[in-house]
């Protein structure tokens, strides 16, 4: 009777386990997502409110900030976190583990959407990017945030968006605004120097470009970029850290203000993976984004103006 019910267990293990592998798979920020919140629970972090940005579905934003909020406390500080997924694939609802990750660290949190596939191909990524930037710095005050302390963030694609659309200065320019509206820019395994194009992802998103090189954001560094923290993995074989090595190295050439960590035994997820629990405690990605986001955000700008370079180190986790 013990090895029925001992083979019993394993069936079942076994059919969670490729049940979660084919959930991985199909959504796998949904599923991180999901861990994230049975671990770790809702940190005081709540939803405010899903705001459309566009008339296309996937033009969107949702805004998350502290559940019980100090009416006494001054406007907080803004994440605005934009997805990756090729450029194909994403959703910000899926993304709740970065609110409740950076909500507890004193931050209003922007979740990004903008068009994807065929209809949102070069530009249109850029253009819905600005635009959540836009809205962010006009409305963000009437949910508790400091418009004038907005740190734009992203891993994958969506650190090329936010990269791009800080550095290549027509895309905020469009909407009134300066790239000088953003205080600083964090890039997670972003991909900032992919040419020529050869993954079916680039070629679908960049390929109807008769000179691709103006999509490329190590073409548009110039010395009064937004100060910028460029995290890779080391062992990131789908966007090579040499991404983040080029990006870090012409704008430090150019004058601007840049630091890469590029950490060792890390694959392309893994930074992501790490804003979520059970992961966090592992390597402290959080604390090394907060910490860099709070110091951009100063109001005397007193913070992260040593010059610009280059790190490889292991992220240890802090203690609280």
């Amino acid at each position: 009777m013990i090895w029925w019910i001992l083979g019993g267990i394993a069936l079942l293990v076994l059919v969670a386990g490729v049940g979660l592998q084919l959930a991985i798979a199909r959504n796998g920020p949904a599923v991180l997502s999901a861990v994230d919140r049975i671990s770790g629970g809702s940190r005081d972090a709540e939803l405010k409110a899903r705001i459309p940005t566009g008339s296309h579905p996937q033009q969107q934003l949702i805004v998350w900030g502290p559940a019980r909020p100090d009416p006494a406390e001054a406007p907080l500080p803004v994440l605005l976190f934009t997805h990756g997924g090729s450029w194909r694939s994403g959703n910000p609802v899926d993304y709740g583990f970065i609110a409740r990750a950076f909500v507890p660290e004193g931050f209003i949190v922007v979740l990004v959407g903008y068009r994807l596939g065929e209809d949102g191909v070069y530009p249109a990524m850029l253009e819905d990017t600005a635009n959540a930037i836009a809205w962010t710095h006009a409305e963000i005050a009437a949910y508790g945030g400091d418009p004038d302390r907005i740190v734009v963030a992203g891993h994958s694609a969506g650190a090329y968006n936010v990269v791009m659309a800080t550095l290549e200065e027509q895309w905020l320019a469009q909407r009134g605004l300066s790239p000088q509206v953003v205080t600083g820019v964090i890039g997670l395994a972003g991909p900032y120097d992919f040419l020529p194009l050869d993954s079916e992802s680039t070629i679908a998103s960049f390929g109807h470009l008769e000179d691709p090189a103006i999509s490329q954001p190590v073409e548009h560094v110039r010395p009064d970029a937004p100060q910028m923290l460029l995290i890779h993995g080391a062992d990131d074989t789908l966007v090579r850290p040499r991404n983040t090595h080029v990006l870090t190295e012409r704008l430090k050439q150019a004058g601007s203000h840049a630091l890469s960590v590029v950490i060792p035994e890390m694959e392309h997820n893994d930074p992501l993976i790490s804003l979520a629990e059970p992961w966090r405690s592992r390597r402290d990605i959080v604390g090394l984004v907060a910490g860099f986001a709070h110091a951009v955000s100063t109001r005397q700008g007193e913070a992260g103006q040593s010059e610009a370079g280059e790190t490889s180190v292991p992220v240890q986790a802090r203690t609280r």
